[in-house]
């Protein structure tokens, strides 16, 4: 059978028509002319400009394109690996004081919901990212991500070189820097800035911590929920330490039974106490542990009065009530894919982190169990003291963004709670 053409069209010699001969379509391209500017005259451009700088303790500036807030701030850098789930690391309030350069190259893509917010309000200093999304796709969106930061008075750059500048964070550890849309303001004043200030020793957990208790109710959506069969049914009384608690960890323990009050970070223990808690749990929350020596008092005052958790900042706080010491990491684990292994199971968890600080286990003294590593660096990832009902992790199990693969700890606290009330 001959091949049929249309409009002229001659098939290329040797070409093999497909069955019912070949189809051409006309497309026609139109394109709206370029409105010009009445103020100065000049045709306006179809695209952003570099309006932005970041700029770094070490002397490097790397031009970037704004979106969301305008001004200038100063924070340290560090990077996150996390493929998903950028607006629960906008809300973690462990990343006050903090830019976070994300690893992911396209961020923007899901827009934002109200439902993945793991606080009231977003407290990192800025969002550095290689290209913003120029639309967005999910059924949960209510608001693209530019609008978002806008109405957060978050400052966001987008269009720099993010992998050159993870790869130096890398070598060089966390850098202090300057984020800033002031075109008035010279490199040399921006170089100063980041120069001239320090998150080590700042008390960062005063500003994420609630300002008085609350009763937390929330469980994890049922269209979300995971788990479920190996819960007891049995309710415990949960005080939570607020050090800058996400709602995630809170809707976990909600989950499995327990009944929550949110205490401030100064929240005395004699009153704790007083409310006779099953048990304890000491949050995650962002800086140095070593800049909130109540916080470490607190804890000292509580163990072996009731079983306690510590997650993240709660775990290094824990150490140091033990009598161990933390450190600053090079440039910390920030990400939902970090690699950590039991030490009791010898099982493997990926596992979702934001820390900069570590607990040295030499320093600890005897009868403290390691019982989590971090494959990466061999860092501790969890502790244990059985003589004073002591669990904690350096991770965040409730992984909100990152896998599920520790939500298992919820329960040993559960088990933990359950023990100790049995055996009193």
């Amino acid at each position: 059978m001959a091949a049929t053409t249309t409009l002229g069209f001659v098939p290329p010699t040797g070409l093999s028509p497909r069955r019912g001969g070949f189809r051409v379509s006309l497309i026609r391209c139109s394109a709206s002319p370029l409105t010009s500017s009445t103020a100065s005259g000049l045709v306006e451009k179809p695209w952003n400009i570099y309006n932005a700088r970041l700029v770094l303790e070490d002397g490097s500036i790397w031009p970037a394109k704004s979106f969301g807030a305008p001004g200038t701030r100063v924070a340290e850098l560090v990077f996150n690996t996390s493929l998903t789930g950028y607006q629960e690391i906008l809300t973690d309030p462990s990343y006050a004081g903090q830019f976070v350069l994300m690893t992911n190259p396209q961020i923007g893509n899901t827009g934002v919901n109200l439902d993945d917010e793991e606080s009231e309000q977003c407290f990192l200093a800025g969002l550095v990212i290689r290209s913003l999304s120029i639309s967005t796709s999910n059924w949960r969106c209510t608001k693209t991500l530019a609008d978002y930061l806008t109405e957060r008075n978050l400052m966001g750059v987008y269009d720099l070189d993010t992998r050159a500048i993870t790869r130096r964070l890398r070598e060089e550890g966390s850098l202090n820097g300057v984020l800033s849309t002031e075109q008035t303001k010279t490199d040399e004043e921006l170089l100063q800035m980041s120069r001239s200030w320090d998150i080590v020793g700042i008390d960062l957990i005063s500003d994420v911590s609630c300002k008085s208790p609350y009763e937390w109710v929330d469980k994890t959506d049922p269209e979300w929920d995971f788990n479920a069969a190996s819960r007891d049914g049995n309710s415990y009384r949960v005080i939570a330490y607020d050090f800058g608690i996400k709602h995630n960890i809170l809707r976990r323990l909600s989950s499995y039974g327990c009944r929550i009050t949110v205490v401030p970070s100064t929240f005395p223990a004699s009153e704790a106490l007083k409310m006779n808690p099953d048990g304890i749990l000491f949050s995650n929350g962002p800086g140095d542990p070593s800049a909130v020596p109540y916080a470490v008092e607190t804890v000292k005052e509580l163990l072996g009065k009731a079983p306690v958790y510590g997650i993240c900042m709660g775990h290094q706080l824990l150490g140091q009530a033990l009598g161990g010491k933390t450190f600053k990491m090079k440039f910390g684990h920030h990400g939902g894919n970090h690699p950590v292994r039991n030490n009791r199971t010898g099982q493997v968890e990926i596992s979702a982190q934001n820390h900069n600080y570590a607990v040295d286990p030499a320093s600890l003294p005897g009868g403290v169990e390691v019982t989590h590593v971090n494959l990466n660096d061999g860092s501790c990832a969890g502790l244990s003291f059985p003589e004073m009902n002591v669990m904690s992790l350096q991770y965040h199990p409730e992984a909100s963004p990152g896998p599920h693969d520790s939500d298992n700890a919820f329960k040993e606290f559960i088990e933990l709670m359950k023990r100790s009330k049995q055996s009193s």
